[in-house]
C-alpha cells in the first residue's frame, strides 16, 4: 500500500516544474514543442487517441494554448462533433425563471474578463454568458441553477466561444456538476465531506487543528463548485486547472483543495484556533501558489487515496447523478482508451514493483508515468456524478471490470 504523502513532501519542489524547467527556458521551449507534437498525433488518429490526450492534460503545463484547448476539450468530455457543429439557439428570456439571478450574477463577473477589455466587447460576452446559462437550463430542466455556477461557464465561454461553449457546458453539467446543480445541497455538502479524510491521512495535526477549531468545509465551498474560477485572479491558472479536472475524476477539484490546505500546513498551525480565524484564512487562497507542484501533489493523493477508500469516512448515500452509469459505460467503450492505459499499466508494473522493492520512495511517491496512466483512467469517469462515484458499493462494482482501482 502506498505512503502517505508527508506535509513536509507537500513543500518539496519538483525536479521539473514549469515554474523551475531544470535546463532553463530553452529545455521548456523543447518540451513544449515535444508535447505539441504529441497532442496533433493524438488528435489526428482514428479513433482519437483520447488517453493520451488525458495524460497531456494532466502533466506540466498542461494543454498550453486556447487554441489546444479548443481541439481537446471536447475531446476529454466525449461531446460528438455533431453537437458541437449546432447554432446555438435563441433563448427566450423574459418569462425564465432563473433570468433575474443570472443576470445579476454575469454583472457581478466583470474581474472574471481580462483587464483592458473594451467595455462594448465584455459586455456582448456578458450577453453571451446569459445565453449559455439559460440555454442549458431549458434544455436540462433537471438542472437547478446555483450562484457560482456562472464563474465555470465564462471560462469555457472565454476560451471556445460562444458555440462549443454551450455543447460543452450542457455536458459538463449534466456529468462533473450534476451535483451540484440539485434542488439541495445535499450531494455539494457530501463532496465536501471528503476534504477533512484526505488531510487526515497525509497530516493528522493539521486534521486534528481543524477539528478542534471546528472549521468545517465551508471555506472551501466557492472553490469546488466553480473549480476555483471565483477565487482566482490569474487566468492562466484558472484554465491550467480546467486542463487537469477535466481529464480527471470528477472529485479531483476536492482532492486539489485539500492539497492546498495541506501546502499551507505553517500558516494554518500558526494560526489562532478559532473558527472565524481559521475560516479567514483558509478562504483567502494564495495567488502565488506553485500550481504545477500542486496539481501534481493532487495527482498522487487520488492515486494514493481513490474516493472508494475513503467514501465511508465522507458518509457516502446515493445521488440521482447515479442515472449516469450507462452513460459511463458507453463512454468508455467509445473512446477506448482503457485497453491502452491497461497495457502500458502491465508494462510499466514490473518495473515499477522491482523499484518499489528496493526504494522507500518508490514506494512512497508513484511515478509520473503510473500517476497519469491511474489518473488517465480514472478521467474516463467523466459520464458519472461525483456523488455517485463515491458510494462504496458502485465503486466496488465497476472497479473490477474497468480496473479503475488497481
Amino acid at each position: 500500500m502506498d505512503t502517505p504523502t508527508t506535509a513536509e513532501e507537500m513543500k518539496k519542489p519538483r525536479s521539473v516544474g514549469a515554474s523551475s524547467p531544470v535546463n532553463g527556458k530553452q529545455d521548456w521551449d523543447s518540451k513544449k514543442r515535444r508535447k505539441i507534437a504529441d497532442i496533433t498525433q493524438a488528435l489526428s488518429v482514428s479513433p482519437v487517441d483520447v488517453a493520451a490526450l488525458r495524460r497531456m492534460a494532466i502533466s506540466e503545463g498542461g494543454l498550453l494554448t486556447d487554441e489546444i484547448r479548443c481541439q481537446v476539450w471536447p475531446k476529454l468530455l466525449n461531446v460528438p462533433q455533431n453537437v458541437l457543429d449546432q447554432d446555438p439557439e435563441i433563448v427566450e428570456r423574459e418569462n425564465n425563471k432563473d433570468y433575474n439571478q443570472v443576470l445579476l450574477d454575469v454583472q457581478r463577473s466583470l474581474r472574471r474578463f481580462p483587464p483592458g477589455m473594451p467595455d462594448e466587447q465584455r459586455e456582448g460576452l456578458q450577453e453571451e454568458l446569459i445565453d449559455i446559462i439559460l440555454r442549458v437550463l431549458v434544455r436540462n430542466p433537471q438542472l437547478h441553477y446555483y450562484q457560482g455556477y456562472h464563474d465555470i461557464v465564462v471560462t469555457f465561454l472565454l476560451v471556445l466561444g460562444e458555440r462549443l461553449a454551450t455543447a460543452l457546458v450542457e455536458k459538463l453539467s449534466t456529468h462533473h456538476l450534476r451535483d451540484f446543480m440539485d434542488p439541495t445541497m445535499d450531494n455539494t455538502k457530501h463532496i465536501l465531506n471528503y476534504l477533512m479524510p484526505i488531510i487526515e491521512k497525509v497530516n493528522p495535526e493539521v486534521h486534528d487543528f481543524m477539528q478542534q477549531a471546528e472549521v468545517g468545509t465551508v471555506f472551501a465551498l466557492s472553490w469546488l463548485i466553480t473549480w476555483f474560477g471565483h477565487v482566482l485572479s490569474d487566468f492562466r491558472h484558472v484554465v491550467r486547472l480546467y486542463d487537469f479536472f477535466l481529464a480527471c475524476h470528477p472529485l479531483m477539484p476536492i482532492y486539489f483543495a485539500a492539497v492546498i490546505v495541506l501546502y499551507r500546513e505553517e500558516e494554518v498551525l500558526e494560526c489562532e484556533c478559532d473558527m472565524a480565524m481559521v475560516h479567514h484564512l483558509l478562504s483567502q487562497i494564495p495567488q502565488d501558489l506553485p500550481y504545477e507542484m500542486l496539481i501534481s501533489r493532487a495527482g498522487d493523493l487520488f492515486v494514493q487515496f481513490p474516493p472508494s477508500e475513503l467514501a465511508r469516512e465522507a458518509a457516502s448515500h446515493e445521488s440521482t447523478a447515479a442515472s449516469t452509469f450507462k452513460d459511463f459505460d458507453l463512454a468508455s467503450t467509445q473512446q477506448r482508451p482503457d485497453s491502452v492505459l491497461r497495457r502500458r499499466r502491465r508494462q510499466k508494473q514490473a518495473a515499477m514493483e522491482s523499484s518499489a522493492a528496493n526504494s522507500v520512495v518508490a514506494v512512497a511517491r508513484p511515478s509520473a508515468a503510473r500517476r497519469f496512466v491511474r489518473l488517465a483512467v480514472m478521467g474516463l469517469t467523466v459520464a458519472l456524478g461525483a456523488a455517485a462515484l463515491a458510494v462504496v458499493n458502485t465503486a466496488l462494482e465497476w472497479a473490477p471490470k474497468l480496473d479503475l482501482f488497481p
